[in-house]
């Protein structure tokens, strides 16, 4: 048995342990399934999942969704993102996994320490001020993408093609991912930083996917779990039960057709996507610092932290 399919059992059991937990909520809440919004949240689950599955991610585009279109209640926003997007998040990493090819160490180190550094650097971040996190990643991601141009332009070396890191390689990547893993915490998305880092450490723009899809498809799930035992434990909604439904399931379309687009495109494209995804991700850094330049840390923390239950 290799490696790869033993990583993607694990992801496997990871998923169906969620869907598991899942599943036994929502047929212990059918009431809560009645009324509209299925085709909103359907529409949803296509639409940002393909773009997840793209790099550009879904927390963003999703929460927007859900306000606009007002299929899901502003207090269920921060618990139902982690819980609708786990068996989507899985079949990216399986897909990515299994069309792209990837040095196992290179693909478990940073899922390994991104969800150590999840799980074990939130009390550390979460007393960094967050304004100038984002404000200093923001602009660290607009450089990145500037010197992807550049080579693409021919100005400078255009970045490598490699498959897999050496040893001292992988204890920097190793490193930086339970940095990111930690941000996380603070609603600092691991996609965008995961694609900056696997540029400038010499390796191919496709290994970019299953590294930032396989990191979360750990991270997830836990998260998820955790809102789902804390709606029993407190007899009350911790997030939407048919947004877990369609976005998990419904949102698989998204995903396999973004999957193919990734899969089948010129190095050189993608290399383009990848810049179009730093720059959009530097933007909303740089905007929310702004915009939320006085909010208190510990506050921040209790809206996007997975492991804070919101009310």
């Amino acid at each position: 048995m290799s490696a790869i399919l033993v990583f993607q059992i694990l992801v496997i059991i990871m998923a169906a342990i969620f869907t598991a937990y899942l599943l036994i909520d929502i047929f212990q809440h059918k009431e809560s399934l009645k009324g509209k919004h299925w085709l909103n949240l359907s529409l949803a689950g296509i639409i940002t999942q393909f773009f997840d599955t793209l790099g550009i991610g879904s927390y963003g585009p999703l929460s927007a969704w859900f306000k606009i279109g007002k299929a899901v209640p502003d207090k269920l926003i921060p618990g139902t993102l982690n819980t609708c997007t786990v068996v989507t998040c899985a079949i990216m990493t399986i897909a990515y996994t299994t069309t792209i090819d990837v040095e196992i160490p290179t693909l478990i180190v940073p899922v390994v320490c991104s969800t150590i550094g999840a799980f074990l650097g939130a009390g550390l971040v979460s007393k960094l001020p967050v304004k100038q996190i984002r404000l200093g990643l923001g602009f660290a991601l607009i450089i990145v993408a500037i010197t992807i141009m550049a080579g693409l332009l021919g100005w400078m070396p255009g970045g490598g093609e490699e498959i897999g890191l050496s040893a001292g390689k992988l204890v920097v990547l190793g490193i930086l991912a339970f940095i990111l893993g930690a941000l996380m915490t603070i609603g600092i998305g691991i996609y965008a930083p995961m694609m900056a880092i696997v540029y400038l450490m010499g390796l191919s723009p496709y290994v970019a996917f299953p590294l930032m899809m396989g990191s979360c498809a750990f991270l997830i799930p836990a998260a998820g779990i955790r809102f789902i035992k804390e709606s029993r434990k407190r007899n009350t909604d911790t997030y939407d039960r048919k947004a877990g439904i369609t976005v998990n399931f419904i949102g698989i379309i998204g995903v396999l057709v973004a999957v193919f687009i990734v899969k089948s495109i010129p190095l050189t494209v993608l290399k383009w996507l990848v810049i179009c995804v730093l720059i959009y991700t530097a933007i909303m850094l740089i905007r929310d610092a702004f915009m939320q330049s006085k909010v208190d840390v510990k506050e921040v923390k209790s809206e996007t932290d997975p492991t804070v239950i919101t009310e």
